[in-house]
Protein backbone atom coordinates (compact mmCIF):
# COMPACT_ATOMS: atom_id res chain seq x y z
CA UNK A 1 0.00 0.00 0.00
CA UNK A 2 0.87 3.62 -0.80
CA UNK A 3 -0.03 6.69 -0.28
CA UNK A 4 -0.03 9.71 -3.34
CA UNK A 5 3.02 11.88 -2.90
CA UNK A 6 0.94 14.87 -3.06
CA UNK A 7 -0.93 13.62 -0.18
CA UNK A 8 1.78 12.52 1.86
CA UNK A 9 3.39 16.54 1.16
CA UNK A 10 -0.10 18.02 2.47
CA UNK A 11 -0.54 15.87 5.33
CA UNK A 12 3.10 16.47 6.49
CA UNK A 13 3.21 20.12 5.41
CA UNK A 14 0.02 20.92 7.71
CA UNK A 15 1.16 18.90 10.29
CA UNK A 16 4.46 20.40 10.48
CA UNK A 17 2.36 24.01 10.47
CA UNK A 18 0.57 22.64 13.37
CA UNK A 19 3.29 21.99 15.42
CA UNK A 20 5.25 25.36 14.36
CA UNK A 21 2.39 27.06 15.86
CA UNK A 22 2.44 25.08 18.99
CA UNK A 23 6.05 25.82 19.44
CA UNK A 24 4.91 29.43 18.89
CA UNK A 25 2.65 30.02 20.98
CA UNK A 26 4.60 27.82 23.59
CA UNK A 27 8.00 30.47 23.13
CA UNK A 28 5.92 33.14 23.52
CA UNK A 29 5.07 32.21 27.35
CA UNK A 30 7.18 29.95 28.52
CA UNK A 31 6.29 30.58 31.64
CA UNK A 32 2.83 29.84 31.00
CA UNK A 33 3.92 26.55 29.25
CA UNK A 34 5.74 25.22 32.15
CA UNK A 35 3.13 26.36 34.42
CA UNK A 36 0.27 24.36 32.40
CA UNK A 37 2.80 21.08 32.83
CA UNK A 38 3.01 21.84 36.19
CA UNK A 39 -0.75 22.16 36.71
CA UNK A 40 -0.80 18.32 35.20
CA UNK A 41 0.80 17.24 38.24
CA UNK A 42 2.77 13.88 36.32
CA UNK A 43 6.35 15.48 36.95
CA UNK A 44 8.08 16.61 40.09
CA UNK A 45 7.65 20.46 40.21
CA UNK A 46 11.29 20.70 39.40
CA UNK A 47 11.08 18.87 36.22
CA UNK A 48 8.11 20.57 35.25
CA UNK A 49 10.93 23.57 33.18
CA UNK A 50 13.07 20.63 31.81
CA UNK A 51 10.36 18.73 30.73
CA UNK A 52 8.82 21.82 29.05
CA UNK A 53 12.03 22.48 27.44
CA UNK A 54 11.65 18.75 25.95
CA UNK A 55 8.20 19.13 24.62
CA UNK A 56 8.69 22.46 22.99
CA UNK A 57 12.05 21.03 21.55
CA UNK A 58 10.32 17.70 20.64
CA UNK A 59 7.78 19.58 18.60
CA UNK A 60 10.03 22.11 17.19
CA UNK A 61 11.91 19.13 15.71
CA UNK A 62 8.78 17.16 14.52
CA UNK A 63 7.95 20.43 12.69
CA UNK A 64 11.34 20.32 11.19
CA UNK A 65 11.70 16.74 10.38
CA UNK A 66 8.24 16.89 9.11
CA UNK A 67 9.64 19.30 6.08
CA UNK A 68 12.20 16.89 5.30
CA UNK A 69 11.41 14.11 2.78
CA UNK A 70 14.43 11.92 3.87
CA UNK A 71 13.24 12.40 7.56
CA UNK A 72 9.50 11.29 7.09
CA UNK A 73 9.49 8.12 9.16
CA UNK A 74 11.09 9.86 11.98
CA UNK A 75 8.79 12.98 11.67
CA UNK A 76 6.08 10.83 11.90
CA UNK A 77 6.84 8.30 14.88
CA UNK A 78 7.90 11.68 16.75
CA UNK A 79 4.49 13.72 15.97
CA UNK A 80 2.45 10.52 16.91
CA UNK A 81 4.39 9.84 19.99
CA UNK A 82 4.07 13.60 20.69
CA UNK A 83 0.39 13.36 19.68
CA UNK A 84 -0.18 10.25 21.78
CA UNK A 85 1.52 11.56 24.66
CA UNK A 86 -0.69 14.72 25.43
CA UNK A 87 -3.32 12.42 24.97
CA UNK A 88 -2.15 9.96 27.57
CA UNK A 89 -1.81 13.18 30.04
CA UNK A 90 -5.01 14.84 29.56
CA UNK A 91 -6.28 11.00 29.88
CA UNK A 92 -5.02 10.23 33.24
CA UNK A 93 -6.12 13.89 34.09
CA UNK A 94 -9.26 13.71 33.46
CA UNK A 95 -9.20 10.15 35.37
CA UNK A 96 -7.91 11.86 38.59
CA UNK A 97 -11.38 14.02 37.88
CA UNK A 98 -9.45 17.14 36.50
CA UNK A 99 -12.19 18.70 34.61
CA UNK A 100 -10.34 21.85 35.72
CA UNK A 101 -7.29 21.79 34.02
CA UNK A 102 -6.79 23.71 31.07
CA UNK A 103 -5.37 21.72 28.03
CA UNK A 104 -2.21 24.05 27.63
CA UNK A 105 -3.19 23.54 23.68
CA UNK A 106 -4.60 27.24 22.97
CA UNK A 107 -1.91 29.60 24.18
CA UNK A 108 -1.52 31.73 26.43
CA UNK A 109 -4.48 33.87 26.02
CA UNK A 110 -6.34 31.39 25.48
CA UNK A 111 -8.17 28.56 27.97
CA UNK A 112 -9.82 25.31 27.08
CA UNK A 113 -10.69 22.88 29.64
CA UNK A 114 -9.59 18.97 29.10
CA UNK A 115 -11.65 16.66 28.05
CA UNK A 116 -12.27 13.65 26.05
CA UNK A 117 -12.87 15.24 23.14
CA UNK A 118 -8.80 16.41 23.28
CA UNK A 119 -8.15 13.16 23.94
CA UNK A 120 -10.04 12.06 20.59
CA UNK A 121 -8.41 14.74 18.78
CA UNK A 122 -4.88 14.20 19.63
CA UNK A 123 -5.64 10.02 18.50
CA UNK A 124 -6.99 10.76 15.42
CA UNK A 125 -3.80 13.76 14.72
CA UNK A 126 -1.20 10.85 16.01
CA UNK A 127 -3.00 8.20 13.48
CA UNK A 128 -3.28 10.94 10.86
CA UNK A 129 0.89 12.01 11.52
CA UNK A 130 1.20 7.71 11.13
CA UNK A 131 -0.16 7.66 7.35
CA UNK A 132 2.98 9.34 6.38
CA UNK A 133 4.86 5.98 7.43
CA UNK A 134 3.62 4.55 3.95
CA UNK A 135 5.50 4.78 1.28
CA UNK A 136 4.72 7.17 -1.35
CA UNK A 137 4.17 6.48 -4.88
CA UNK A 138 6.86 6.97 -7.23
CA UNK A 139 5.03 9.42 -9.70
CA UNK A 140 6.25 12.83 -10.61
CA UNK A 141 4.56 16.19 -8.64
CA UNK A 142 2.89 18.57 -11.13
CA UNK A 143 2.06 22.03 -10.91
CA UNK A 144 -1.51 20.63 -10.49
CA UNK A 145 -0.53 18.99 -7.33
CA UNK A 146 1.50 22.07 -6.20
CA UNK A 147 -2.33 23.25 -5.93
CA UNK A 148 -3.60 20.60 -4.33
CA UNK A 149 -1.16 20.63 -1.80
CA UNK A 150 -1.92 24.28 -0.61
CA UNK A 151 -5.72 24.00 -0.97
CA UNK A 152 -5.53 20.80 0.72
CA UNK A 153 -3.54 22.49 3.89
CA UNK A 154 -5.57 25.44 4.12
CA UNK A 155 -8.39 23.13 3.94
CA UNK A 156 -7.09 20.92 6.82
CA UNK A 157 -5.89 24.55 8.97
CA UNK A 158 -9.93 25.58 8.18
CA UNK A 159 -11.11 21.96 9.53
CA UNK A 160 -8.88 21.63 12.38
CA UNK A 161 -9.83 25.67 13.43
CA UNK A 162 -13.33 24.69 13.19
CA UNK A 163 -13.28 21.40 15.41
CA UNK A 164 -10.93 23.45 18.02
CA UNK A 165 -13.69 25.84 18.29
CA UNK A 166 -15.77 23.35 18.55
CA UNK A 167 -14.01 21.15 21.26
CA UNK A 168 -13.06 24.24 22.89
CA UNK A 169 -17.10 25.21 22.90
CA UNK A 170 -18.26 22.05 24.34
CA UNK A 171 -18.02 22.10 28.16
CA UNK A 172 -19.82 25.51 27.80
CA UNK A 173 -22.63 23.91 25.88
CA UNK A 174 -22.83 21.25 27.97
CA UNK A 175 -22.97 23.23 30.98
CA UNK A 176 -25.94 25.38 29.40
CA UNK A 177 -27.40 22.36 28.82
CA UNK A 178 -27.11 21.12 32.35
CA UNK A 179 -25.20 17.97 31.26
CA UNK A 180 -21.95 18.91 32.96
Amino acid sequence: MTIDPALDLALRVSLALLFGAAVRHKLAAPRSFVEAVRRYELVADGAAAAVALALVTAEASAAVLLAVPIARAAAALLAAALLLLYAAAIGAALARGRRDLDCGCAGPNASQPIHRGLVARNVALAATSLLTLLPAADRPLGWLDSVTVVAAVLAAAALYAAVDRLLANQPAVARARGVA
